[in-house]
């Protein structure tokens, strides 16, 4: 059952992260910065402060975030140690029933693109489906570091909005 906005806003560190932490993979720091902006008007509100407190990560952090989420069909997904909310995402655009040429093609991307720019690439799964993401490959190898930095950021800060709707409920 997702906790309503009004507990969260009445809740402490402990409870928020609780909630909010996992919203952002591996990443807890995200919802803790944006703690102190309570109390928030709506889930909008919440939303933008995880999005401002990744703005104003530094560099390192803001890569080390991108680093933090996984590859898609890749190995950790294979041996089933995704998160709860990565499995459910991948299997969401259909990517935990491909076939072997697309696994290939998957593991194919994952590498040229993490030799391209030193992280994994990261798309909001859950609205895409498997040959959206296919395309989206190239067209991303493509850009430029900083281009596909920005890209990877704004899909995350849309897979934290998704995973917050599922979190918190608003009155």
């Amino acid at each position: 059952m997702p906790c309503t906005l009004a507990e969260l806003n009445a809740c402490d560190l402990s409870k928020f992260l609780q909630v909010c932490g996992p919203l952002y993979e591996h990443s807890p720091w995200v919802a803790e910065r944006a703690f102190s902006c309570r109390p928030f008007a709506s889930r909008a509100a919440l939303h933008a402060a995880l999005v401002q407190a990744v703005a104003e990560a530094t560099p390192d952090e803001q890569l080390a975030l991108i680093r933090a989420h996984p590859d898609l069909v890749g190995r950790l997904a294979r041996e089933g140690r995704l998160t709860a909310a990565s499995t459910g995402e991948q299997a969401a655009a259909g990517l935990d029933a491909l076939s072997a040429s697309e696994v290939d093609a998957f593991e194919r991307f994952n590498r040229e693109y993490r030799d391209r720019f030193g992280f994994p690439f990261v798309i909001c799964a859950r609205e895409n489906r498997k040959e959206a993401i296919l395309a989206a490959f190239p067209l991303r190898l493509g850009h430029t570091a900083d281009e596909e930095r920005a890209t990877a950021l704004a899909e995350i800060g849309t897979i934290g909005r998704l995973r917050l709707l599922d979190a918190v409920s608003d009155p």
